[in-house]
């Protein structure tokens, strides 16, 4: 019998990050992964942007999510010796003239002094990018290489005995009367919470929270006129990934989604590329994964209204790289302190969604909080 503190149930950058943070605090652990080589976390190309979306506002909190996030990230370079972590500035390129007039028009508003450098100053000439209108250069941004860091850090946990390769089935959790619960006969946890991404659709406890997933789709292309030194945006993010080597991404399809990767997208991406660069480049793969995409755009921490120990930590979405190693500790503090999380990501801002039915009394049936 396995004897464990907290249950996890996936292990993309939510599950990853939660488990490392529950980890460091002492806490036993055992998360439960079903292996998909094109997860939203795995596929994508793990851009941290500061400065995003049509308006180039400053991201939600981005002045304490970028330092926890470069800690976590160094912090794991360091502890498995390998990198990860690529800290680089992010040309945004203008579109239109409007967009152009309209953005320096708004910099005096924005707190972009630590971010953005001078709007209104002329780029130097990059080769091979299109920069005719201008744009603005982000600082503190950069990427992680999502598919690395997971593959390092679940050989690290298959090793040590706290990730198995299994997919879960709510059917054989069990409440015990003492508190916690028994999972397939074999492994008693305190806790359970759930990290799946946009399988959390399926999840018959949380099938009340508005997630609804949407299809992603990137391209890998080598293109060995585009300069490496920074991550390029026009209409689609540009990631360097060395020697020449480009992820190009990405497209947003709302269900139903497609079986796998399309024609469709790759057109897509390729006219979106060749309206960046006037260099020639070759599309060396393309991938589709399926984010958990949530109502209001922030993500879902909490405990269950009926289940009183079972928990989820997901919906972080495209900046979920940059979001999750602050709000693991959130969540952390939640579950070991009574922190609560932050409004802005607690599930109480949709306990009215929620209904009792079959699966507030099913296997996880309530049981006390420890």
């Amino acid at each position: 019998m396995t004897r464990i503190d907290y249950l996890i149930i996936g292990y993309g950058i939510a599950g990853a990050t939660l488990a490392a943070e529950l980890r460091g605090r002492g806490r036993q652990v055992l998360v439960l992964d079903t292996p998909q080589p094109d997860s939203a976390s795995r596929v994508a190309a793990g851009l941290i942007n500061p400065v995003a979306g049509k308006r180039f506002a400053l991201a939600w909190r981005a002045a304490e999510l970028l330092p926890a996030a470069a800690a976590f990230y160094r912090a794991q370079e360091r502890r498995l010796g390998q990198r990860f972590f690529f800290e680089l500035p992010i040309l945004k390129l203008f579109s239109s003239v409007g967009e152009q007039n309209s953005t320096i028009a708004r910099s005096a508003d924005q707190p972009w002094q630590d971010f953005v450098e001078d709007p209104g100053a002329p780029l130097p000439a990059r080769p091979g990018v299109r920069q005719e209108l201008g744009g603005l250069c982000i600082r503190r941004g950069g990427y992680v290489r999502v598919e690395e860091l997971l593959t390092a850090l679940a050989a690290e946990g298959r090793q040590e005995g706290w990730l198995r390769p299994e997919t879960f089935d709510w059917a054989q959790l069990v409440a015990q009367p003492e508190g916690g619960y028994l999972y397939a006969g074999r492994v008693q946890a305190r806790h359970v919470v759930c990290c799946e991404g946009a399988a959390v659709a399926q999840n018959p406890y949380f099938q009340w929270l508005p997630v609804t997933p949407n299809q992603g789709e990137v391209l890998d292309v080598a293109c060995p006129g585009l300069p490496e030194t920074e991550v390029l945006n026009k209409g689609a993010y540009v990631v360097p990934l060395g020697a020449g080597q480009f992820r190009v991404g990405a497209t947003y399809r709302w269900p139903p989604f497609a079986v796998s990767t399309t024609p469709e997208a790759r057109q897509e991406l390729s006219q979106r590329l060749h309206e960046l660069t006037d260099q020639p480049f070759q599309v060396t793969g393309q991938r589709a994964g399926v984010r958990p995409a949530v109502r209001d755009r922030k993500p879902l921490l909490g405990t269950h209204p009926a289940l009183p120990n079972v928990h989820i930590f997901n919906g972080l979405g495209s900046k979920g790289v940059m979001m999750a190693p602050r709000l693991a500790q959130v969540m952390a503090d939640w579950l070991e302190k009574d922190l609560a999380p932050w409004p802005e990501v607690n599930i109480r801002r949709y306990f009215t969604l929620y209904s009792p039915g079959p699966a507030a009394t099913g296997p996880a049936s309530p049981a006390s909080r420890s």
